[in-house]
C-alpha cells in the first residue's frame, strides 16, 4: 500500500495513517466525496473524486483550510510568507537551518523546542489576538503549538501553550502536497455548518459518497469534549438514514479503547458491514500507543 499524504495540520488522531488501509475499503468511483467531520483533512487529500464537498462546525478549521487552498497555485509565495512571520518571532526553523543550541538540547533533552521557542510564540499568540485576522499567524501557531490544535478560550482568544515542535521538513512537504492536490482539484467546497444541518443541505447524486469521521465518543480527545450519548445515538440515525436514501457511507469509529466499549457502536453496526483497521491509536492526554484500542470502518455496502 502507498504511503498516505499527511494534512498540513498535523492533527493527534488524524487518519492519515489509516487512509492506505480505508482506501482499499472506499468505492472506486465516486462522483461527490462528501465529508461531514473535515477536520485536518488527511482524508481529503488522499480520496479521489470528482467533486468535494468538505463540512466542519469549527470555523478556524474551515477558515485555515480556505486560507491554505488559497494558495493552490502560489505555493513558494506561502512558503515565503511563512518563514517570513517565523523569522519575525525568532522562533527555530529547521527546515531553513534555523536549530536550537546544542547546549539547550543536551540540558532539555526532550523538551527543547519548547523551551527554545516559548517567549517567543507567547509574543506571536499575543499579537494574533489583538485582531485574530491573521490566518498565517494562526497557522504557525497550530504548528508550533501543543499537540498541533486550534484552541480558544471563551473570550475568544487563542489560548494553547508552545508545543515541543517546529517549522520542519515534514510541514513543508505537507503543504506542497495539499496545494498540489487543491491544485488539481478546484471543485472542492468549503462549509461550516452543524454536519446534520451540512448533509440536509447536500443534493445527493448517483455515486456519491459519504465518509465519516465523527468525534470518538468513547476517547477523551479535546475535540471529542462535546460529543454524549445522545449525539452517538443520533449519528447512527442520520447513518440509517443515509443507507435508506440508498446513498453509500463509510464510518471510522472506536469500538474498545482503554477498557471501554462502545456499546451504542456496538448495538447499531450490526446490519452493516464492518472491517477491523489496524491503527496505533494515540490521544490527546496521552502520546502513548494504545494497545487495547480498536478502531473499526463501518460501511453499507461491500469491500473493492
Amino acid at each position: 500500500m502507498e504511503k498516505a499524504k499527511r494534512s498540513p495540520f498535523f492533527y493527534v488522531g488524524d487518519k492519515y495513517k489509516l487512509m492506505p488501509q480505508l482506501i482499499e475499503l472506499m468505492p472506486c468511483n465516486i462522483n461527490h466525496y462528501i465529508e461531514p467531520f473535515l477536520g485536518g483533512g488527511s482524508s481529503l487529500i488522499n480520496i479521489s473524486a470528482k467533486h468535494y464537498l468538505a463540512n466542519d462546525i469549527d470555523k478556524h478549521v474551515i477558515e485555515l483550510h480556505k486560507f491554505l487552498s488559497g494558495y493552490y497555485n502560489k505555493s513558494k509565495e506561502l512558503i515565503k510568507m511563512l518563514l517570513k512571520i517565523i523569522n519575525k518571532y525568532n522562533l527555530s526553523c529547521s527546515f531553513n537551518g534555523v536549530v536550537v543550541p546544542e547546549n539547550l538540547k543536551k540540558k532539555y533533552v526532550k523538551t527543547y523546542y519548547s523551551v527554545y521557542n516559548k517567549a517567543n510564540y507567547n509574543k506571536m499568540k499575543e499579537h494574533y489576538n489583538l485582531n485574530k485576522d491573521n490566518f498565517a499567524e494562526l497557522y504557525l501557531l497550530l504548528i508550533y503549538g501543543f499537540n498541533h490544535m486550534i484552541r480558544f478560550n471563551k473570550n475568544g482568544d487563542f489560548n494553547l501553550p508552545v508545543g515541543n515542535v517546529d517549522f520542519n521538513q515534514n510541514v513543508y512537504n505537507a503543504i506542497v502536497n495539499y496545494l498540489n492536490f487543491i491544485n488539481n482539484h478546484k471543485s472542492i467546497k468549503f462549509y461550516t455548518m452543524d454536519y446534520i444541518k451540512f448533509l440536509n443541505k447536500v443534493k445527493f447524486q448517483k455515486d456519491d459518497y459519504v465518509f465519516l469521521d465523527p468525534p470518538y465518543h468513547i476517547s477523551l480527545s479535546e475535540y471529542n469534549k462535546l460529543w454524549n450519548e445522545d449525539k452517538e445515538v443520533e449519528l447512527y440515525d442520520v447513518l440509517d438514514d443515509l443507507d435508506n436514501k440508498g446513498i453509500r457511507f463509510g464510518l471510522t469509529n472506536l469500538i474498545t479503547h482503554k477498557g471501554k466499549k462502545n456499546l451504542i457502536l456496538q448495538r447499531r453496526m450490526g446490519k452493516y458491514n464492518v472491517f477491523y483497521i489496524s491503527s496505533n491509536y494515540i490521544s490527546f492526554n496521552d502520546n502513548s500507543i494504545k494497545k487495547d484500542s480498536q478502531e473499526v470502518f463501518v460501511t453499507n455496502y461491500g469491500s473493492k
